[in-house]
Protein backbone atom coordinates (compact mmCIF):
# COMPACT_ATOMS: atom_id res chain seq x y z
CA UNK A 1 0.00 0.00 0.00
CA UNK A 2 1.14 3.43 -1.00
CA UNK A 3 1.98 6.19 1.84
CA UNK A 4 0.38 9.41 0.93
CA UNK A 5 2.02 12.83 1.05
CA UNK A 6 1.30 14.14 4.43
CA UNK A 7 -0.87 16.79 3.97
CA UNK A 8 0.82 19.32 5.99
CA UNK A 9 4.34 19.30 3.63
CA UNK A 10 4.40 22.36 1.48
CA UNK A 11 6.86 21.80 -2.02
CA UNK A 12 9.21 24.35 -2.14
CA UNK A 13 12.14 23.49 -5.02
CA UNK A 14 14.02 21.33 -6.95
CA UNK A 15 17.87 21.39 -6.47
CA UNK A 16 20.61 22.15 -9.12
CA UNK A 17 24.34 21.31 -8.80
CA UNK A 18 26.03 24.55 -11.36
CA UNK A 19 29.76 25.05 -11.80
CA UNK A 20 28.88 28.88 -10.58
CA UNK A 21 26.10 31.06 -9.56
CA UNK A 22 26.67 33.44 -12.64
CA UNK A 23 26.72 30.15 -15.16
CA UNK A 24 23.57 28.99 -13.47
CA UNK A 25 22.01 32.14 -12.99
CA UNK A 26 22.63 33.22 -17.46
CA UNK A 27 21.36 29.44 -18.05
CA UNK A 28 18.04 29.11 -15.89
CA UNK A 29 17.57 33.30 -17.23
CA UNK A 30 17.97 32.56 -20.99
CA UNK A 31 17.04 29.02 -21.51
CA UNK A 32 14.06 28.40 -18.59
CA UNK A 33 12.92 32.12 -18.61
CA UNK A 34 13.44 32.98 -14.24
CA UNK A 35 12.58 36.52 -13.73
CA UNK A 36 12.86 36.26 -9.97
CA UNK A 37 15.67 35.86 -8.27
CA UNK A 38 16.64 36.14 -4.35
CA UNK A 39 20.28 37.47 -3.15
CA UNK A 40 23.10 34.75 -3.16
CA UNK A 41 23.56 33.38 -0.22
CA UNK A 42 26.85 31.12 1.66
CA UNK A 43 26.26 28.65 3.55
CA UNK A 44 29.38 27.30 5.25
CA UNK A 45 28.02 24.45 7.64
CA UNK A 46 26.37 22.83 4.33
CA UNK A 47 28.98 23.91 1.80
CA UNK A 48 27.80 25.02 -0.51
CA UNK A 49 26.81 29.15 -2.02
CA UNK A 50 22.78 28.84 -3.42
CA UNK A 51 20.07 31.18 -4.73
CA UNK A 52 17.32 30.56 -5.73
CA UNK A 53 14.91 31.33 -8.41
CA UNK A 54 11.76 31.55 -9.81
CA UNK A 55 10.20 30.81 -13.38
CA UNK A 56 7.53 31.81 -15.46
CA UNK A 57 5.49 28.85 -14.64
CA UNK A 58 6.08 29.53 -10.59
CA UNK A 59 8.59 26.24 -10.36
CA UNK A 60 11.61 27.80 -7.75
CA UNK A 61 14.70 26.12 -8.52
CA UNK A 62 17.89 26.11 -5.89
CA UNK A 63 21.04 26.67 -7.73
CA UNK A 64 23.95 25.38 -5.73
CA UNK A 65 27.26 25.58 -6.14
CA UNK A 66 30.31 24.09 -4.05
CA UNK A 67 32.74 26.01 -1.74
CA UNK A 68 35.32 23.77 -1.85
CA UNK A 69 36.33 19.71 -2.67
CA UNK A 70 34.72 19.04 0.86
CA UNK A 71 31.67 20.47 -0.17
CA UNK A 72 28.81 17.59 -0.46
CA UNK A 73 27.43 18.38 -4.03
CA UNK A 74 31.32 18.35 -5.28
CA UNK A 75 31.63 14.94 -6.19
CA UNK A 76 27.90 15.26 -8.00
CA UNK A 77 29.53 18.41 -10.20
CA UNK A 78 33.06 16.38 -10.49
CA UNK A 79 31.35 13.50 -11.86
CA UNK A 80 28.49 15.38 -13.42
CA UNK A 81 25.76 13.26 -12.03
CA UNK A 82 22.87 13.93 -9.91
CA UNK A 83 22.76 17.39 -11.50
CA UNK A 84 19.14 17.40 -11.15
CA UNK A 85 19.43 16.78 -7.70
CA UNK A 86 16.77 17.13 -5.10
CA UNK A 87 13.19 17.63 -4.45
CA UNK A 88 12.31 19.90 -1.18
CA UNK A 89 9.47 20.05 1.01
CA UNK A 90 8.44 22.45 4.01
CA UNK A 91 7.42 20.20 7.18
CA UNK A 92 6.11 21.20 10.42
CA UNK A 93 8.17 18.57 12.20
CA UNK A 94 11.33 17.16 10.47
CA UNK A 95 11.25 14.30 12.89
CA UNK A 96 7.56 13.28 11.54
CA UNK A 97 8.93 13.71 8.55
CA UNK A 98 12.09 11.44 8.64
CA UNK A 99 9.95 8.63 9.82
CA UNK A 100 7.30 8.60 6.86
CA UNK A 101 10.47 9.27 4.24
CA UNK A 102 11.69 5.64 6.78
CA UNK A 103 8.76 4.13 6.12
CA UNK A 104 8.63 4.51 2.68
CA UNK A 105 12.08 2.62 2.76
CA UNK A 106 14.13 5.77 2.27
CA UNK A 107 17.84 6.56 4.34
CA UNK A 108 18.97 9.54 5.70
CA UNK A 109 21.93 10.92 4.48
CA UNK A 110 23.26 12.64 7.25
CA UNK A 111 21.88 14.15 10.33
CA UNK A 112 19.87 17.38 10.33
CA UNK A 113 21.98 20.31 9.91
CA UNK A 114 20.97 24.78 10.10
CA UNK A 115 20.77 26.36 6.67
CA UNK A 116 21.16 29.55 6.32
CA UNK A 117 19.01 29.76 3.10
CA UNK A 118 15.93 28.93 5.97
CA UNK A 119 16.77 31.15 8.43
CA UNK A 120 19.04 28.73 10.16
CA UNK A 121 15.87 26.09 10.21
CA UNK A 122 16.76 22.36 10.19
CA UNK A 123 17.03 20.50 6.73
CA UNK A 124 17.56 16.88 6.06
CA UNK A 125 18.60 15.16 3.22
CA UNK A 126 17.14 11.26 2.38
CA UNK A 127 18.33 9.25 0.09
CA UNK A 128 14.78 7.42 -1.83
CA UNK A 129 14.73 3.46 -2.41
CA UNK A 130 14.74 4.49 -6.58
CA UNK A 131 18.32 6.69 -5.40
CA UNK A 132 16.50 10.19 -5.95
CA UNK A 133 16.97 12.78 -3.01
CA UNK A 134 14.22 14.45 -0.92
CA UNK A 135 15.51 17.55 1.04
CA UNK A 136 12.53 18.40 4.44
CA UNK A 137 12.99 21.83 5.76
CA UNK A 138 11.71 22.35 9.42
CA UNK A 139 10.27 25.94 8.14
CA UNK A 140 6.52 25.29 7.16
CA UNK A 141 5.85 29.01 6.92
CA UNK A 142 9.08 30.02 4.87
CA UNK A 143 9.39 32.13 1.97
CA UNK A 144 11.56 32.86 -0.47
CA UNK A 145 11.96 36.73 -1.09
CA UNK A 146 12.53 36.98 -4.40
CA UNK A 147 13.27 40.29 -6.73
CA UNK A 148 13.22 40.72 -9.91
CA UNK A 149 16.14 39.84 -11.80
CA UNK A 150 17.32 43.26 -12.58
CA UNK A 151 17.41 44.23 -9.03
CA UNK A 152 19.60 41.04 -7.93
CA UNK A 153 22.98 41.97 -7.80
CA UNK A 154 24.40 39.56 -10.12
CA UNK A 155 27.79 38.60 -9.05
Amino acid sequence: MALALPSEWTFDHIGVVVKSLSKGRSHFTHTLGAEWWTDPLVDQVNGVVLQFCRDQSGIVYELLSPLGAESPIASALAGRKNLLNHVAYRVSDLTAGAAHLRAAGSMPAAEPKVAVAFGGALIQFFITPINTIVELIEAPDFSHEFRCRAQVDLL
